[in-house]
């Protein structure tokens, strides 16, 4: 069924040069324009901060993942075991999961739990990052999908964790108060 999916979508790549070099384009270079928005947040202070804060932790523990899992599990690309279109060069590494979507996945999920529309926009853009990995020959359906929940499932876990580490802090703070007094 994995093959099958994946099938579908690379057998396309090739036949609309438009599209190739949209795919390419995305699966290259949207990466740098979460770095961009990121920076952008950053500046603009505030709660925004925080989310570029979070955004980063996330994305550093989804490399972390994406590393030990590595270590113990490989997975080849679908153009080592099979004749598909590639449309760019790649590491002949493992597929599973695939970095590209770790990264986007991780920062879109940080920013759509506090702005929820601006991180509608960039989820769409992780999906599309995903998709286009397929669409240039490097992964497979399932590691897309693996790697969108991985890194959705690590932001939404790394804002949980500092947010109770910020509710803990009120409270010790509280309790610190008092107790001067």
């Amino acid at each position: 069924m994995d093959y099958k999916i994946f099938r579908i979508i690379n057998q396309l790549a090739g036949r609309y040069s438009i599209l190739d070099m949209l795919m390419i384009l995305i699966s290259n270079k949207v990466r740098y324009l979460f770095v961009f928005v990121l920076m952008l947040m950053w500046f603009r202070g505030g709660s925004q901060r925080k989310v570029t804060v979070y955004a980063v932790i996330s994305s550093t523990f989804t490399l972390l993942i994406n590393m030990l899992i590595q270590c113990f599990y490989f997975k080849p690309r679908p153009f080592i075991k099979r004749r598909v279109g590639i449309l760019i060069p790649s590491k002949v590494n493992s597929a599973f999961l695939s970095k590209h979507t770790l990264l986007t996945a991780a920062a879109s999920t940080s920013i759509f739990i506090r702005e929820r529309i601006f991180g509608s926009v960039m989820w769409i853009l992780s999906l599309l990052t995903g998709f286009s990995r397929i669409w240039v020959g490097h992964h497979y359906p399932s590691d897309i999908i693996r790697s969108l929940f991985i890194g959705s499932l690590t932001s939404i876990i790394v804002e949980k964790a500092f947010g109770s580490l910020k509710v803990m802090n009120r409270k010790s703070k509280k309790y610190y108060d008092q107790i001067r007094k």
